[in-house]
């Protein structure tokens, strides 16, 4: 009987090929949507993920609450003792010091404020390798104490002149020559790069006025006690300033989590809203069957005459919605993988990092399930309405 059924459904939607079209459009639509966002979430959360995993050996350490000249907070920072203390733990090989801050920079006769970024020369090289091109120039060595690279946005936009290698910037009264001069960075690392000078840390310390260390970035040995160690350093910290949760270690498997989380939270609203899509497609199957019981009671009623049940009839509808929902299920499908691999081409150029759209067997198979869950659940209704013709009433009809 279900062969019956199937050779009955496909033929009328043959039949009313246009209208069968229409309606397996809308459940293609909704299915597309949600095979799109969840392909491009999938996507971005790989790129980021695999960038972290390069770095697993580095843990990163910052006061719990901190004071940033110029920009505000409180509190204590890092210090040398906490430094040395950090070194003699078992598992940690080095450690990287950072400084923030923001100072008043005059370039041929203007002044603007600018913010100050200070590391250990290797550490900044490495920490914006992913992002950092060179329009000109160079990261600053250890032994350029007055040369500085700076971001796009302070070589062309904050003064009038553009700034160019070689020239000289005034930073909070201290001379500096200019070595590098960094390409526009992509959404990612914009705010990391464009807006900002780099210098060395003897230079910051005395541009800035101060020895405070804002963030520690601790390099270990051995990946599989990364998050010991991060424990051992945040109670370490917190016993030299006598300060409950005083510091904050992360590392890159902590930080993998907490972007996982985000970005699950990201798809299941994304998804939500894709699935508005899928249930006009829903109603639009509904009416499709609707119009179809109507335009055929005449058939039904001669069926049930010549002896087909309640069930066949309702197996017969509900194969029909089955059928054009599985069809726009692919369709959506082979739509959703074109629509998130274009996105992911243009999200790429735009972010300036690799991004690809990541379409798993698991989301396709789901994706079809839902289509053809969605289709025979909105053909209930139409099946059941069917089903219960009278015979002799349905043979008059028409």
């Amino acid at each position: 009987m279900f062969y019956d059924s199937l050779l009955l459904a496909y033929r009328n939607i043959r039949e009313r090929k246009f209208r069968s079209f229409l309606t397996l459009l809308g459940i293609a639509v909704g299915i597309a949507a949600i095979i799109s966002l969840i392909s491009v979430g999938y996507g971005m959360q790989h790129s980021i993920t695999e960038q972290l995993v390069g770095m697993a050996d580095i843990i990163t350490v910052m006061p719990g609450r901190q004071v940033i000249p110029g920009l505000g907070g409180w509190a204590e920072s890092i210090t040398d003792r906490d430094i040395a203390e950090i070194e003699r733990i078992e598992g940690v090989d080095s450690t990287g010091r950072w400084m923030y801050g923001t100072a008043q920079v005059e370039y041929r006769k203007e002044r603007t404020p600018i913010t100050i970024i200070s590391g250990e020369t290797s550490d900044l090289e490495e920490m914006y390798d992913l992002y950092a091109e060179f329009e000109q120039g160079r990261w600053i060595r250890e032994g350029d104490y007055r040369g500085c690279t700076i971001g796009y946005n302070v070589a062309h936009e904050y003064f009038d002149e553009d700034i160019s290698i070689g020239d000289r910037l005034t930073i909070n009264g201290e001379k500096f020559v200019v070595v590098g001069i960094l390409e526009k960075a992509g959404m990612m690392a914009s705010q990391d790069l464009d807006p900002n000078i780099f210098l060395t840390i003897r230079a910051a310390q005395d541009v800035l006025g101060t020895k405070d260390i804002y963030m520690l970035t601790v390099r270990i040995s051995d990946i599989d006690r990364a998050e010991d160690i991060g424990e051992e350093i945040e109670e370490t910290l917190d016993e030299n300033h006598n300060i409950e949760n005083f510091a904050q270690a992360l590392t890159m498997e902590s930080m993998i989590e907490q972007i996982g989380m985000v970005f699950l939270l990201l798809q299941a609203v994304l998804v939500g809203i894709a699935s508005i899509a899928l249930i006009v497609g829903s109603i639009g199957i509904m009416n499709s069957m609707l119009m179809s019981v109507m335009e055929r009671t005449h058939e039904i009623g001669i069926m049930k005459a010549i002896g087909a049940t309640n069930s066949n009839i309702i197996l017969l509808f509900l194969t029909e919605a089955g059928m054009i929902s599985l069809v726009g299920g692919i369709l959506g499908c082979i739509l959703g993988t074109i629509t998130a691999t274009l996105v992911s081409i243009g999200v790429s150029f735009y972010i300036g990092m690799e991004m690809p759209a990541i379409v798993t067997p698991e989301v396709a198979i789901g994706s079809l399930s839902v289509a053809i869950l969605v289709g025979i659940i909105s053909g209930l209704y139409p099946a059941r309405r069917a089903a219960k013709m009278s015979p002799v009433e349905a043979v008059r009809y028409g």
